[in-house]
């Protein structure tokens, strides 16, 4: 035992934490799974068959259908995200106190994200389908003529991302609400603050930090769609996103420097979009803490 600890004082003396080897096998996971891919991706987008270095990024951003599948991702990603946020905050408010059936309730919340991508989208096929259950019931009733179209559409991509995207943030928003001190709105209550008040003055910018981060996670699983994309949607065109036009460089047109720039613009955007995020939330923090002061 001796020994040991001589050898930690002597790491401490030259300010070498020894606890900090410990990381040694978690950064070299990090760097082969993650980092040289990544690396060698972006090399790879470098180097296309023809033209210079940069060929196959002007290639895309010349093309407009390539182009356009970056709005068509964002148009879908944004609101799939921001509606489970929001849609998240109100229930995962109310489950925080104790009720008959609380366990029972968040557990079919949450059922969902056990299903997965492919599963969730041939449930939709099943239900939402030209001759699902749902149109069964509708052009058995007499109140429409004809099948509601909601799938092979936008309509059914946003379904997928809402079903399989709120478990996953109504989970982390009520991880960041137990966090908060209830006694901190007992104590505005016993001041006469009603509940919305304590909820805009007291929790909401407690929780804005979670929001943001609940957000930037929930966008970049669904800027990352495919399965939804392909399975209940138009991938050859109104949900066409980008990562089905990485797809197709890489495993049908064989193009792998402009498969591998695709996924680096993919990543850029993802980057702009967090940025933006997390810079908002900080300027909201900054301007509480002077208001405070």
């Amino acid at each position: 035992m001796a020994q040991p600890a001589a050898w930690r004082h002597r790491m401490a003396e030259r300010g070498v934490d020894w606890q900090l080897l410990l990381l040694g096998p978690a950064t070299i996971c990090v760097l082969g799974l993650f980092v040289y891919p990544f690396c060698y991706g972006v090399g790879l987008s470098l180097q296309p068959e023809g033209g210079d270095v940069l060929a196959s990024y002007r290639r895309f951003f010349t093309d407009a259908y390539e182009r356009d599948t970056i709005w068509t991702t964002l148009r879908l990603a944004l609101p799939a995200a921001l509606f489970n946020v929001l849609a998240s905050v109100p229930i995962a408010c109310r489950m925080r106190g104790r009720f008959r059936g609380r366990r029972a309730l968040t557990t079919l919340l949450v059922i969902p994200i056990t299903l997965g991508t492919v599963l969730t989208a041939e449930g939709l096929l099943n239900y939402f389908g030209p001759t699902g259950w749902f149109n069964r019931i509708l052009l058995s009733t007499g109140i429409v003529d004809t099948p509601v179209r909601l799938t092979n559409n936008v309509t059914g991509v946003m379904l997928s991302l809402v079903i399989t995207g709120f478990p996953f943030a109504f989970l982390l928003i009520g991880s960041y609400l137990a966090g908060i001190d209830p006694a901190l709105e007992r104590a505005a209550a016993t001041l006469g603050a009603g509940g919305w008040q304590r909820f805009w003055r007291i929790t909401l910018p407690l929780l804005a930090p979670g929001l943001a981060t609940t957000f930037c996670l929930t966008f970049v699983l669904a800027f990352s769609v495919f399965p939804s994309a392909v399975l209940v949607g138009d991938p050859a065109g109104t949900t066409r996103v980008i990562s089905i036009a990485a797809y197709h460089a890489a495993y049908e047109a064989y193009d792998y420097s402009l498969a591998s720039a695709i996924a680096v613009i993919m990543g850029v955007i993802e980057l702009i979009i967090l940025a933006a995020v997390l810079g908002w939330r900080s300027l909201l923090y900054t301007g509480s803490t002077r208001g405070k002061g």
